[in-house]
């Protein structure tokens, strides 16, 4: 999304000091792709931020989604949120992007929370092996989609692959 927004209502500048979060590589999307979510892991990045164009907390969420491709029935899922204004949150992440939204007074917060896995065992965060064995097998098209994602990812201390070292 960084450095491939598409339609989505931001300003165009990204912040560096957005919450310490823990972000892997471990969802593999329909196309293929490994991508960057929230998961349970002991990785911790600081991630980036930008401000939406967009006043309203439902429109957030409905532009992140459609952004991401995200059905308006599965928002309530895989949209995370924070309100200010009511005190309410969702998703992976909250509580840190709470704190960190707060002390930014930001009115509101939107964010990705999509599940991990692979397609086939959602849910479940795969192994390096999976991940490689899943990259491998992809046609050479969706391959360079894939790799181009990895290589386009922001390089931030902290980002690995499961079962690996931190870069």
């Amino acid at each position: 999304m960084i450095w491939n927004p598409g339609a989505l209502p931001i300003r165009k500048k990204w912040f560096e000091d957005g919450p310490v979060l823990p972000i892997e590589f471990a969802r593999q999307s329909k196309d293929g792709r490994i991508t960057l979510v929230i998961a349970e892991t002991e990785s911790l990045v600081r991630s980036l931020w930008a401000l939406m164009t967009i006043d309203d907390l439902a429109s957030a969420k409905s532009a992140l989604a459609a952004r991401e491709s995200i059905q308006e029935a599965d928002i309530k899922y895989s949209i995370g949120f924070w309100d200010k204004a009511t005190n309410t949150s969702h998703g992976m992440g909250k509580a840190a992007i709470q704190a960190w939204a707060a002390e930014k007074d930001l009115d509101a917060a939107v964010w990705t929370n999509l599940k991990i896995g692979l397609v086939a065992s959602r849910d479940h965060m795969p192994t390096y092996d999976q991940i490689l064995a899943s990259l491998q097998g992809l046609a050479h098209e969706k391959r360079a989609v894939a790799e181009e994602y990895v290589r386009h990812a922001p390089i931030q201390n902290g980002y690995r692959i499961s079962e690996k070292t931190p870069t």
